[in-house]
């Protein structure tokens, strides 16, 4: 995601995808221990769409 396309979104709106966001993390974490994920990088990408978000946040509040 885009921080422009965050900065569109209302709070409800981006709370509800941070949700969702986190809730991936941790099942590629499992997948990650298991040796079962192919791509690695996907990893870090949803990290910084968290911390992408967590900044939209921060300043809309």
């Amino acid at each position: 995601m885009k921080a422009s396309e965050l900065k569109k979104k209302n709070k409800k709106e981006l709370e509800k995808d941070l949700e969702k966001l986190k809730e991936n993390l941790s099942g590629l974490r499992f997948k990650l221990a298991a040796n079962k994920l192919k791509n690695v990088r996907e990893v870090r990408n949803i990290k910084k769409d968290i911390a992408r978000i967590l900044t939209i946040l921060k300043m809309k509040s």
